[in-house]
């Protein structure tokens, strides 16, 4: 089976892991420190507060920035459920939003008609490695938490996404842009910000007692995020590399391919006028583990499916996410496309 994504380690991220392995450093400690400072450093803000998953990561973000119960956040629909699912944990109350159909990412119209006296923030991911403009956003008058799980690296006028919001959060599982197997950060200019997080993580000998939570990330976990930091750059051109073949062999099918600008294809993400299901098994019985990029869309989970997210509907009906990663043979590239290929000409 092609596997649809996968981690990429080298021998040198596998040393600097077991080297704070064979330390006895299993724990939170410098090298945790250094991974935050790389990163926040990597995308140009204040610092970082690293995490065990990017859900600590957004959980811990809203709570340092005041949200609670009776608050409202918005986020797009056409996305996984984690951001829903740190939003009731800070208790405050989940508002979708439906997306623009042509990157996936949420639209602003959308936003804008959502908005209430009780909305507190707005969670804007950058979906599939596609940045938004976060410029509209900021005069909105309320926090701007950019979720950057899928776009690490990427940029949007000039700067590096996750350094123009109040806040931004990454994501570091296994088959994110880097891994460190579980795990995330949360990274803000704001020194307020940054200390209330890592105040609501440090949970343990407080001569004060508040609910405080155990989401720290381990060293060993650090050591790998450090080496894969120091490759990203060797990833992200492999991506586009790979993205730039699936375009020259794709181009005539009657499909929509992704967008190209500012793209760093954390998912290669195609458009096709009929059942992306369909298509979905004809690849799989073929050996491709091709997916839906959302496995359902959060509207539908809410039973909303004809309260206003008419592009959210049809691009989880069509899109289809083909298998692309750093080390992603030529072989099984070539596999994919002509069977995609075979598939539409209907010879499959």
């Amino acid at each position: 089976m092609i596997r649809h994504s996968r981690p990429s380690v080298d021998r040198s991220g596998a040393k600097k892991v077991s080297r704070v392995l064979l330390s006895g450093n299993h724990a939170t400690g410098e090298t945790v420190g250094e991974f935050e400072k790389r990163l926040s450093s990597f995308v140009g803000v204040r610092g970082g507060v690293a995490t065990n998953s990017g859900t600590s990561a957004l959980h811990a973000t809203l709570l340092a920035l005041g949200v609670k119960a009776g608050d409202e956040v918005i986020m797009p629909s056409f996305v996984c459920t984690a951001l829903i699912n740190a939003v009731n944990y800070a208790g405050a109350r989940p508002v979708l939003a439906d997306v623009d159909e042509d990157n996936f990412n949420i639209d602003y119209k959308s936003v804008l008609a959502r908005l209430t006296k009780k909305t507190k923030a707005v969670i804007i991911p950058h979906m599939f490695g596609l940045p938004v403009d976060i410029k509209p956003f900021l005069g909105l008058g309320i926090y701007i938490i950019e979720d950057c799980a899928q776009s690490l690296g990427a940029e949007a006028g000039g700067k590096k996404t996750g350094s123009a919001g109040h806040a931004a959060i990454f994501s570091f599982y296994a088959t994110k842009l880097i891994s460190t197997g579980h795990g995330g950060m949360l990274t803000s200019n704001s020194k307020t910000i940054l200390g209330r997080a890592r105040d609501l993580l440090d949970f343990d000998e407080r001569k004060n007692y508040k609910i405080r939570f155990n989401y720290h990330m381990t060293d060993f976990q650090a050591a790998l995020g450090i080496s894969q930091l120091d490759r990203l750059k060797e990833f992200i051109r492999k991506r586009i590399e790979k993205a730039s073949y699936y375009d020259r062999r794709l181009y005539e099918l009657p499909i929509k391919l992704p967008a190209k600008k500012t793209n760093i294809y954390y998912r290669y993400v195609i458009r096709v006028n009929k059942d992306a299901g369909a298509i979905i098994s004809r690849l799989k019985r073929r050996g491709i583990e091709a997916k839906r990029p959302v496995f359902k869309p959060l509207h539908r989970y809410l039973g909303l499916e004809k309260r206003g997210f008419p592009a959210a509907e049809r691009v989880f009906k069509e899109a289809i996410s083909l298998p692309i990663y750093p080390d992603l043979k030529d072989g099984d590239m070539q596999k994919t496309a002509d069977t995609l290929i075979n598939v539409f000409d209907n010879r499959l």
